[in-house]
């Protein structure tokens, strides 16, 4: 009797641990959804660790809405993909404010959850992720779109973003063709080219990737114009579809977007006005208006770094991802709406980045106040006071995200109107 005992209760002891294992505790699950859909390859990475590793290690992410947001759905899908990939559990926290609320949460997820790597999604979170870096020095902790990592100094923070400004250069070809489109079948003159911009705020992110929209828009169709109006929220649907609309009331033929919901597609398709978005397809809301859009695709970045975290191996302070890193997409074209031939203009213009011949910001492309650009000291080494002290400019252009990951581009070139709010 005492034997058999001994085999059930030997059993029911397997049976738990087998329960426990492989769970995914406070993970968030993204619905299926056509925001996060995109095209070209991913980087390939190798997931390297050994059991013992992987059976302590766990991440978290942190972001600044839900899943409702294009620019969070991004990051949410990379993060799930990475990490499953890499067979990790994952916690995701999401509708976590630029304040304190964000320090919370990163101590939240190392006391509480168990995390060591942490990453946050949004400009306004970096101070709060620097000081619980310092807090937390056995964990590594990474903010998107951050100006401090590559000079702080702090050997567990770190700052990662993309040149999305030659994703946004090729959203912007597909634009420009379709400008030509139109004025090649009368809808519109070659003076009624003006294209409009619904941004977020006045930021170098958002500056930096609306001129280099535009010079892509202007290298297909010379006499394009564009406005810009910001709406001071990252993410209000409501005020976005307003923008839109007065912006296609004022003139705009065709409209981007430097914000995170569906509110300008959703104004452009009622009006009938092609739309190219941003953080990924938006033909669900706009089947007949959207052309295209471009993303980050975090997937290459989230593989390389918490790889390198589970093995103890330091990692980039300030990495930028690339086209050729699998970090730069644009979707698969809408042939609803977008001009004859696009693709095939897309694939030339790419081949030249991929090979150097091309740069967004040559200096050739564009003037300021009428004249060339030929020397700009950039705000690289970000101290609070906006001042410049790094020349980004030579060999004919100028070097976005090369001294630093983050967009410091804030330059209002000609061709382009600031509306403000």
């Amino acid at each position: 009797m005492k034997k058999f005992l001994s085999i059930v209760l030997a059993l029911v002891m397997i049976l738990s641990l087998a329960a426990c294992g492989g769970s995914e505790e406070g993970s968030s699950a993204a619905p299926a959804d056509d925001t996060a859909a995109a095209t070209d390859s991913q980087a390939d990475t190798t997931p390297a660790t050994d059991e013992a590793v992987e059976s302590t290690f766990k991440a978290g992410f942190i972001c600044l809405h839900n899943e409702q947001s294009t620019y969070d759905l991004n990051f949410i899908n990379a993060a799930k993909e990475a990490c499953e990939k890499l067979g990790i559990p994952y916690v995701i926290k999401t509708g976590i404010d630029e304040s304190e609320q964000c320090l919370a949460a990163a101590e939240e997820l190392v006391e509480d959850e168990g995390c060591t790597y942490i990453f946050a999604d949004s400009f306004g979170h970096e101070p709060y992720i620097m000081q619980a870096a310092q807090e937390y020095p056995d964990v590594e902790f990474v903010h998107a779109t951050g100006t401090h990592a590559h000079d702080a100094g702090i050997a567990n923070f770190h700052n990662a973003f993309a040149a999305i400004y030659e994703g946004r250069y090729l959203a912007g070809v597909a634009a420009g063709l379709k400008l030509n489109e139109m004025i090649a079948a009368g809808t519109i003159t070659a003076d009624q080219a003006k294209v409009g911009y619904v941004g977020a705020y006045n930021y170098a992110e958002v500056m930096s990737g609306y001129t280099s929209w535009f010079l892509g828009v202007r290298s297909q169709c010379p006499t394009a114009t564009m406005e810009v109006s910001y709406t001071s929220s990252w993410y209000d649907e409501a005020a976005e579809y307003e923008t839109a609309k007065a912006l296609i009331s004022g003139g705009c033929v065709l409209i981007s977007q430097h914000a995170d919901s569906m509110g300008a597609p959703r104004a452009c398709e009622e009006n009938n006005v092609p739309n190219v978005s941003y953080n990924g397809s938006t033909i669900s809301v706009g089947p007949n208006t959207f052309i295209i859009s471009s993303r980050i695709n975090w997937v290459p970045f989230f593989e390389y770094s918490i790889t390198a975290a589970m093995k103890g191996e330091t990692f980039d302070a300030d990495w930028t991802g690339t086209i050729a890193t699998g970090s730069v997409e644009v979707t698969e074209i809408n042939e609803a709406a977008a001009a004859e031939g696009t693709q095939a203009k897309l694939d030339e213009v790419k081949a030249a980045f991929e090979a150097g011949t091309l740069h967004v910001f040559d200096t050739t492309t564009f003037t300021v106040g009428g004249a060339e650009l030929t020397t700009y000291l950039a705000d690289v080494d970000d101290d609070g006071t906006f001042t410049g002290e790094t020349e980004v400019v030579s060999d004919g252009y100028f070097h976005e995200s090369e001294y630093r990951s983050a967009p410091y581009f804030n330059i209002l070139i000609d061709g382009i109107t600031e509306l403000g709010n």
